[in-house]
């Protein structure tokens, strides 16, 4: 599905403050979480529950005193199988927040951003604060609107750029990830 327009540079407050707030957070958890397989990302950790479309993967990262646990979603292009991203969500590391982190493949243009719509209402742009072996990484701090948002939400559909004028529409099933991520808690 190419998306091409209906997208604000940045989109809701919400979704830049969670940017802005990236170089807090861009070093947490990121080498625990990812994993090169295949050629694309992959989250670590045994699978501990499923929650629909949803998988809660949990492990203990080196040199950390407790387990930390992740909501984690593999999703595809439709028209694109090579075009996978994996969503992941969990707490931030002193625990008062959420993140949500993005792993799109390399490949992708970088400054146009990774564009967020739930349930057809455009939720913005979060940028690309690094790329991996694994993929480029997009990151915010959820807030309580962007987590009613994707508990409500039945589609949220991702959008890349592979050139600034075909953006590539990837959905996401929101089944399951309300359970999901009351389960993080």
């Amino acid at each position: 599905m190419g998306l091409t327009t209906g997208l604000r540079p940045m989109g809701r407050v919400s979704w830049v403050r969670g940017c802005l707030t990236l170089a807090v957070w861009s070093g947490l958890a990121v080498s625990a979480l990812l994993l090169t397989g295949g050629g694309t990302a992959r989250a670590q950790g045994a699978v501990r529950s499923t929650f629909d479309d949803w998988q809660l993967r949990c492990e203990t990262p080196a040199g950390a005193k407790a387990e930390q646990c992740a909501l984690v979603q593999y999703v595809a292009a439709e028209d694109r199988p090579n075009l996978t991203l994996v969503v992941i969500v969990l707490k931030t590391a002193d625990n008062r927040g959420y993140l949500l982190r993005v792993v799109a493949p390399l490949g992708v243009l970088l400054p146009s951003g990774l564009g967020l719509k739930i349930d057809q209402n455009d939720i913005g742009r979060a940028g690309f604060v690094r790329c991996l072996t694994t993929g480029c990484v997009a990151e915010v701090v959820m807030d309580d609107g962007l987590i009613k948002s994707f508990k409500g939400g039945s589609q949220a559909t991702f959008i890349v750029f592979q050139t600034p004028e075909e953006g590539v529409g990837i959905p996401l099933s929101m089944k399951g990830f309300a359970n999901g991520f009351d389960s993080l808690k």
